[in-house]
């Protein structure tokens, strides 16, 4: 296995509106990121990844982008941006930004001239089709509801948006398009930035003649179509050929629906596409028949059948990214955790298997705080397009009010979105003025200036499980094994590499549990690298009794 930077790097993800205001508007930007450096310093991540900072109208929070080599004014301008990037290469850390290049705005130059007529030079930049029937080009659904299409006035055509209607997708088919895709990536690598995070790259080519999805309602999901399509890999790995590769950089790809046997084309080592991708088998863990808003409990045995697939499915062939939450996730200690008695021991716990685990960790703004997801009064404190969409659908279509919001509370994007937690002061230390998004109330027992105080603090063990990683290749290159496969409490495993081999040991749940080693990993004498409960003295790591949500790291001798 070949050993490289982005393998053994941490990544910090951060949501610019919500990490730092710095001048009282209430939104987040590129400055305050700059004054939070040695909070992350301090943390010990050396990658962090900025989701769009680009020019948008911001009908998705900035992944509608007008300008691709513009920086937001809420954010700042491109002289902010280059200080960040000097700042960050100042103290030896990395900058991905987020590539989005599945769809524009709607208000994006080339998309502003394609819908003049259908004969603009532009045209072909967009998918653009004759209705059918005096409807849809097709039955496709948007992933934020309704038809994935819209009719335009100008030329009585329909254009395909598979996200927002203000979101048009580009045409891959056209080289044209994928020059201008190169020339953008290429303008920003040549400024210096150290990778990209490619947004729903996956969905960039789609099946010829877009034919009509399966199932009974109005609109279909699409997927089949659409994900994974008939060219992808030929386009990245022309992108690979003509930008990526000449560059020592990062990528990551989003690739919602791919399995491990497709995510190693992506990520092959001699395939030239990407470095890794993040897939969602495990996002989706909790989502009934309806899709993500149909919450049911999910089963540890499941989620380690899931994370186990992956961890052997890609081991040689390619890399595996480790998340537990992100910016369109519910916070990871409220989905798999305990947000209340045990909120501490939870985080910790879950921070333990992801940064123990063979892959790149990525961490979420606020998630080394254990930060919790947020229950706001009703709709209208709401932001995020995707939950109020629903909202509105599900209501129209006869669903209870208050089984809504309770899907909200569970799996809604806002979640993660309020603002990050700094201190005990009004809007938490984010901002001086209105937040552009209230921020959770227990802002005042959750923030950071309390846990850099608290030695026992979840910041703080984050910090040493990172630092752990640095100083052990094993728990970065090591090979992954699985214990108690069936265990429906506790989540046991080995990571080998050469001579050397840890044992990690992770209750799940609020109740004590017994853990017996099985005889076939057989040692001589252990060490304890780190636990999120005490070592007991007369502890022996064959016969366990784990105390709720706890953790412990042994090394094998």
């Amino acid at each position: 296995m070949k050993k490289t930077w982005w393998k053994e790097s941490v990544v910090y993800q951060i949501y610019p509106r919500s990490f730092q205001d710095s001048n009282g508007d209430g939104v987040g930007d590129i400055p305050g990121i700059i004054s939070r450096l040695d909070y992350l310093e301090q943390l010990g991540v050396n990658v962090i990844w900025l989701c769009p900072v680009y020019e948008s109208p911001n009908d998705d929070n900035g992944y509608d982008i007008s300008n691709y080599q513009a920086i937001m004014d809420e954010f700042g301008t491109i002289g902010d941006w280059e200080r960040l990037l000097r700042e960050l290469h100042g103290r030896g850390m990395k900058l991905i930004m987020d590539l989005v290049v599945n769809h524009t705005s709607d208000e994006h130059p080339w998309f502003v001239e394609s819908r003049k007529s259908k004969d603009n030079a532009y045209r072909d930049y967009y998918i653009w089709r004759d209705g059918k029937d005096g409807k849809e080009p097709n039955n496709w659904a948007s992933f934020f509801s309704g038809s994935a299409w819209k009719q335009d006035e100008a030329t009585g055509q329909y254009f395909l948006h598979l996200f927002s209607t203000k979101q048009p997708d580009l045409n891959w088919e056209n080289e044209k398009v994928r020059r201008e895709v190169y020339d953008l990536m290429t303008w920003w690598l040549e400024k210096g930035v150290d990778g990209f995070r490619m947004d729903v790259i996956n969905l960039i080519s789609k099946v010829e003649g877009l034919p009509d999805a399966e199932g009974g309602g109005k609109y279909n999901f699409g997927g089949e179509f659409f994900m994974n399509g008939p060219r992808i890999h030929e386009f990245l790995q022309e992108m690979n050929r003509e930008v990526l590769s000449k560059y020592d950089i990062m990528t990551v790809g989003e690739t919602p629906g791919v399995s491990p046997e497709e995510a190693s084309l992506y990520v092959g080592e001699d395939r030239g596409e990407l470095n890794m991708v993040f897939q969602f088998e495990l996002m989706d863990i909790d989502a009934g028949p309806g899709g993500k808003w149909n919450v049911t409990p999910w089963k540890l045995v499941d989620f380690k059948r899931i994370m186990g697939k992956w961890q052997v499915g890609l081991d040689g062939k390619g890399w595996n990214s480790l998340y537990l939450n992100n910016h369109d996730q519910p916070r990871m200690v409220s989905r798999f955790g305990d947000d209340g008695k045990y909120r501490k021991e939870s985080a910790k716990m879950l921070a333990t298997l992801l940064h123990t685990l063979q892959g790149t960790p990525y961490i979420y703004q606020g998630e080394e705080l254990g930060m919790t997801n947020v229950k706001f009064a009703g709709i209208g404190e709401y932001r995020d397009i995707e939950t109020i969409n629903m909202y509105k659908e599900y209501l129209e279509a006869g669903r209870a009010e208050k089984d809504v919001m309770a899907s909200i509370y569970s799996k809604g994007r806002d979640n993660a979105r309020t603002p990050m937690q700094w201190d005990a002061s009004l809007h938490g230390g984010f901002t001086t003025g209105t937040p552009w998004l209230k921020i959770n109330p227990n802002y005042k027992e959750i923030n950071a200036e309390e846990a850099l105080r608290d030695p026992d603090s979840v910041f703080h063990y984050y910090r040493q499980l990172i630092e752990l990683r640095k100083r052990h290749e094993v728990i970065v290159y090591g090979r992954y094994d699985v214990l108690l496969e069936e265990d429906e409490r506790i989540y046991a495993y080995t990571r080998t590499l050469g001579e050397e081999r840890l044992l990690i040991v992770l209750n799940f749940f609020a109740d004590p549990v017994t853990f017996e080693l099985p005889e076939a990993v057989a040692f001589d004498s252990y060490e304890r690298l780190i636990g999120n409960y005490a070592w007991p003295e007369e502890a022996d790591p064959r016969r366990l009794q784990l105390r709720p949500f706890e953790a412990q790291v042994l090394k094998l001798n």
